[in-house]
């Protein structure tokens, strides 16, 4: 099973909206065939790993033991069902690292290959498998997408200049890094004031990868389409009380001055099965999303060489679960989690 989320990590930035999924056939404590889901749209696990096995060792097919870190899909989707697949193949026996949340399999994919006979193993390293697709979860039981906030910050707390003049705070390997999570997450939010005054392109540029969705705070259309976010490089939701209007590539979404713009725009990306979303700024938004408990994750960059006298202070987070951290040389990058 260890095997599988190794391999099913491989398809991060690809796959989403559907979940990362491994899987690995064993016959006799020998693997013979491995396999992930690469590309949305395209053939499941299950199925690369069924037809990596070498034709010498296709016979043992049907005495083998298939691992797969989610329950088998049960339903036809852009593929065929992969539960049909391992009832077809006569796979005896299959470990199953969690179950599907999602509607359309919750358990009918389980059910399927019970009642054909298959004797199934479930859950084995649960908590593992349900990390992995972290995204799909919340998305599938909360109904929204899983939130990752972030903010680079000197080492005295402070993210940007008073006159909103560019200030330089993380070093290039950060910000390849950066580029890395824009690169894994299906959106990218920003408020007005980064899109103004930073001018951002919000793409992967400094990482071979899908570029975001870009999503764009501004409430009264304040911004000029000659920023880079209007370049049409990248498809871009405006978020704005005026008027609801798309073009190609750009979305303008009318919100209600009645309700919390934040949980709006959840709702909104719900509706577009948009699963994840990388918040990006600036501190007055970030906190919008800390007011309203509405995050998952916090990456904090902070440069441990640099303060700055005045400018505009990082957001104020209270409690939180230290998960992770890591240098790059004057870089301390540091990951969090509410505290439930």
């Amino acid at each position: 099973m260890q095997r599988c989320i190794e391999l099913a990590l491989q398809g991060a930035g690809s796959v989403a909206p559907n979940p990362l999924v491994g899987a690995v056939l064993v016959h006799e404590s020998t693997i013979i065939g491995e396999g992930y889901h690469r590309q949305y749209g395209h053939a499941h696990a299950e199925v690369n790993c069924i037809n990596a096995v070498r034709p010498a060792d296709r016979s043992l097919i049907a005495q083998s033991t298939l691992y797969v870190s989610l329950e088998p899909c049960a339903h036809y989707g852009k593929t065929p069902p992969c539960a049909d697949l391992i009832i077809a193949k006569k796979i005896p026996r299959v470990v199953i690292g969690c179950r599907d949340p999602f509607k359309e399999v919750d358990g009918k994919g389980i059910g399927k290959l019970l009642a054909a006979g298959i004797e199934v193993i479930q859950p084995v390293m649960e908590a593992d498998s349900k990390i992995l697709n972290k995204r799909f979860f919340t998305f599938h039981t909360r109904h929204r997408p899983y939130i990752i906030l972030k903010w680079a910050q000197t080492a005295n707390g402070i993210v940007g200049n008073a006159d909103h003049s560019r200030l330089l705070i993380s070093n290039a390997y950060s910000n390849r890094l950066v580029h890395k999570w824009r690169s894994e997450e299906a959106a990218i939010l920003v408020g007005t004031h980064t899109a103004l005054y930073d001018n951002p392109s919000l793409t992967t540029r400094l990482w071979k990868g899908n570029n975001p969705l870009r999503l764009i705070i501004d409430k009264e259309l304040r911004l000029p389409a000659s920023l880079q976010i209007f370049d049409g490089n990248a498809r871009t939701i405006v978020f704005n009380y005026i008027k609801q209007e798309e073009t190609t590539n750009l979305l303008y979404y009318q919100c209600s001055k009645d309700r919390s713009l934040i949980q709006q725009v959840c709702d909104a990306l719900y509706s577009l099965n948009i699963q994840s979303v990388l918040v990006e700024g600036g501190t007055s938004l970030l906190q919008s999303f800390i007011n309203e408990n509405l995050f998952d994750e916090i990456r904090i960059i902070t440069n441990t060489s640099m303060q700055t006298d005045g400018g505009i202070p990082a957001p104020l987070t209270g409690r939180l679960l230290l998960q992770d951290a890591m240098q790059l040389q004057s870089d301390n990058i540091q990951f969090f989690n509410p505290v439930s």
